[in-house]
C-alpha cells in the first residue's frame, strides 16, 4: 500500500523524470512530501509559476524528455499556463501536474477551484484528471507517452488533494517509449526525383522532436547536394551555422535578400516547421493552401500535413527517423542549382557584417559580434521576446543543436526561466541570456532562484526604456502618436545585486568587452544593464525612419 503521492513520485522517476520544477501548493504536500524521500529527482524551487513552467519548457527543449512542473490550483495553473502554451506552440514535451481541490469539493466554487480540464484543452495535447490513486500509473505512463508520440507537446494532469493522501495498492508501469514513424522507400525517391528536377530548391528545417543525430544527419544530406538550408523562426541551432549550405534563419526581421529567395524557390523541402506565421512572414512567403513552390512536407504530426498548405509530397515521419533516411539518400547528380546555393550563402554571409551605431547608447551589433566571438561553440543562448533579439538572431551564429532557447509562441519572459534551465542540465556549459527591459521583469524574480541554486549564468538586459516591438508597430501604423509604450525602470544592476548577483550598467559599447569578461567570471548570476538609444529599435531600422516611412505611405 503506497499513498497517491508517493505512487505519482515512483511513475516520474521510473519514466526518467530527474527534476520537478515547482512552486509549493498545499494541494499537494503528499506529492511533495513522497519527494522528500526520493533523492533521484532534484526539486527546484522557484519564484513564480509562470518561471517555474518555461523552465521545465526549456528542459523539455534540451533533453527530449518531458519537463516536469508541479504547481497548485487556480492562481498556479493559470499563471502556469504561458509556459504550457509555449510548449504547445513550440512542440516541447512538458507535463503539467497541476494539485487540485478536493474531490467531494468540485462544482461548489471551491477554494481556488478551476475546470483545468477545461481550460487546457485547447492549449496541450491532452489534459485530464486523476480520481483514483491506483490509476496514476496508467495515466503517468499516458502522459509521458502522449507528450512525446508524434508531434511533441504538453500533456496536462489534475490530481485531487485527498486522493494524493488516499492509499492504494498497485503495480508500477514500465518506462515510457518514444514511437515515432518512418519516412518509406516511395516517399524518399519521390523526395530524390522532385529535388533532380528542381532548378532553385530551398530546405527549412524547424519544428520539435529533433536530436543532436538528426542535426548532423540533416547538414550531411545538405552538404552532399549543395542544398541550400535555413531555419525556421528561434530553429537556427539546428543547422551549424558554419555548414557551407546554410543560408539563415526565416522569422521575425529575415533577411529580404532570403526572404526574396524563399519566394522564387521552384521546390521547398520543409522539415519538421509547421511554416506558421512567424516563418512565412504572415503567410505570404508561403502562400497558403496552395504554394507556387512545389512543397515537400515532413512532420512527425499526420494531422498537420495538409491542414494548411497543400503539398506536392507529404511525408509523414519522426525527424530522426527522416533525416536518417535523408543522409543515406543516393546523393543528386545535377549542378543546376550549385550557384544558387552559393549566392544565397553569400548573403548570409553578408547579413552577419553589420553598420556601427552612430547614436547614443551601446552599439547592440557590436556586443552580439564579441559574444559572438567570445562564448565557446557549446555555449547555450537563451533569449525572450521582443525587438532586441532580433540582434542575436541576426548576428550571433549557433553551432551546435539545442544552444538556441528562444520561445516561437513569442512569450515574454522566456529568457532568464530558460538560462536557470540550461545552467541546471548543463552546468558545465557557458549560459547567457539576452533579454529586453519589458522582458525581463515578466520574471525577473527568477534571478532569486539562480542565486539559490549557484548558477554562475550571464543575463544581458538591453534597456531602452520601452516595450520597443509595440513602439515599432504604433509608429508604422500610427506615426508619432506614442501610447502605453513608455517605461520607468529600475536600476536593473542594483536590482540584481540586492538578490546577491553580480550587477553592472554599461552606458558605451567600448566597456562592455571587459564587464563582460568580470560578468563571465563572477562565479555568480551575473547581471549587465545596456543602455541602448531607443532610436535603435531594429537592426536595420530607427524609429526615426520607421516614422517617416508610415508617414510617407
Amino acid at each position: 500500500m503506497r499513498s497517491g503521492g508517493r505512487i505519482l513520485v515512483d511513475q516520474l522517476r521510473i519514466h526518467g523524470a530527474d527534476t520537478v520544477f515547482t512552486v509549493p501548493g498545499e494541494s499537494f504536500i503528499a506529492a511533495l512530501d513522497a519527494l522528500h524521500e526520493t533523492p533521484e529527482i532534484r526539486l527546484v524551487v522557484c519564484r513564480h509559476e509562470g518561471g517555474a513552467a518555461n523552465m521545465a519548457e526549456a528542459y523539455g527543449k534540451l533533453t527530449g524528455r518531458p519537463g516536469v512542473c508541479f504547481v497548485t490550483r487556480g492562481p498556479g495553473a493559470t499563471n502556469a499556463s504561458v509556459g504550457v502554451h509555449t510548449a504547445f506552440q513550440d512542440s516541447t514535451p512538458m507535463l503539467l501536474l497541476v494539485g487540485d481541490v478536493a474531490r467531494g469539493h468540485r462544482e461548489r466554487g471551491a477554494f481556488q477551484e478551476v475546470d483545468l480540464r477545461s481550460m487546457f484543452a485547447s492549449l496541450s495535447k491532452w489534459a485530464a484528471q486523476a480520481d483514483r490513486a491506483d490509476r496514476l500509473p496508467e495515466l503517468v505512463s499516458r502522459a509521458f507517452h502522449t507528450a512525446c508520440a508524434g508531434r511533441p507537446g504538453p500533456v496536462v494532469l489534475a490530481l485531487p488533494e485527498d486522493m494524493l493522501s488516499e492509499s492504494a495498492e498497485v503495480t508500477d508501469a514500465e518506462p515510457y517509449k518514444v514511437v515515432r514513424a518512418h519516412p518509406g522507400a516511395e516517399d524518399m525517391a519521390r523526395l530524390r526525383a522532385l529535388l533532380g528536377n528542381a532548378q532553385r530548391p530551398l530546405m527549412i528545417v524547424g519544428g520539435g522532436g529533433w536530436s543532436a543525430e538528426a542535426s548532423s544527419d540533416i547538414v550531411s544530406f545538405a552538404v552532399a547536394n549543395r542544398l541550400p538550408t535555413g531555419a525556421s523562426f528561434r530553429c537556427q541551432d539546428y543547422v551549424d551555422n558554419h555548414a557551407e549550405t546554410y543560408v539563415g534563419d526565416i522569422g521575425v526581421g529575415v533577411n529580404p535578400a532570403l526572404a526574396q529567395r524563399v519566394k522564387d524557390a521552384d521546390l521547398l523541402i520543409v522539415v519538421g516547421s509547421r511554416l506558421g506565421e512567424a516563418t512565412t512572414s504572415g503567410y505570404t512567403l508561403v502562400e497558403p493552401p496552395r504554394p507556387r513552390q512545389a512543397l515537400v512536407h515532413v512532420h512527425a504530426d499526420p494531422e498537420e500535413l495538409g491542414r494548411v498548405y497543400q503539398a506536392d509530397l507529404p511525408i509523414n515521419s519522426g525527424l530522426p527517423q527522416f533525416a536518417a533516411a535523408a543522409r543515406v539518400l543516393e546523393q543528386v547528380e545535377s549542378f543546376a542549382w550549385h550557384g544558387w546555393c552559393r549566392a544565397a550563402r553569400a548573403d548570409y554571409l553578408a547579413n552577419l557584417r553589420h553598420e556601427p551605431w552612430a547614436g547614443e547608447g551601446v552599439d547592440m551589433g557590436a556586443v552580439i559580434a564579441h559574444v559572438r566571438e567570445r562564448l565557446p561553440e557549446d555555449a547555450i543562448v537563451t533569449n525572450g521576446a521582443g525587438n532586441f533579439s532580433a540582434w542575436a538572431h541576426r548576428f550571433y551564429q549557433f553551432r551546435h543543436y539545442r544552444t538556441q532557447l528562444g520561445p516561437t509562441s513569442g512569450a515574454m519572459g522566456y529568457g532568464l526561466p530558460a538560462a536557470v534551465a540550461a545552467k541546471l542540465v548543463h552546468p558545465e556549459r557557458s549560459v547567457v541570456c539576452f533579454t529586453g527591459d519589458g522582458d525581463f521583469l515578466m520574471t525577473g524574480q527568477e534571478l532569486a532562484t539562480a542565486v539559490q541554486y549557484e548558477l554562475p549564468i550571464v543575463i544581458l538586459v538591453v534597456n531602452n526604456g520601452m516595450y520597443g516591438t509595440i513602439r515599432m508597430h504604433q509608429e508604422r501604423s500610427y506615426p508619432g502618436r506614442v501610447v502605453g509604450t513608455d517605461l520607468v525602470n529600475p536600476d536593473f544592476a542594483a536590482y540584481a545585486r540586492a538578490f546577491g548577483a553580480h550587477g553592472e550598467v554599461i552606458e558605451r559599447t567600448e566597456d562592455f568587452p571587459a564587464a563582460f569578461e568580470r560578468a563571465q567570471d563572477a562565479g555568480r548570476p551575473a547581471l549587465l544593464e545596456l543602455r541602448v538609444d531607443p532610436e535603435q529599435i531594429t537592426p536595420r531600422a530607427t524609429i526615426a525612419s520607421i516614422r517617416e516611412a508610415a508617414r510617407r505611405s
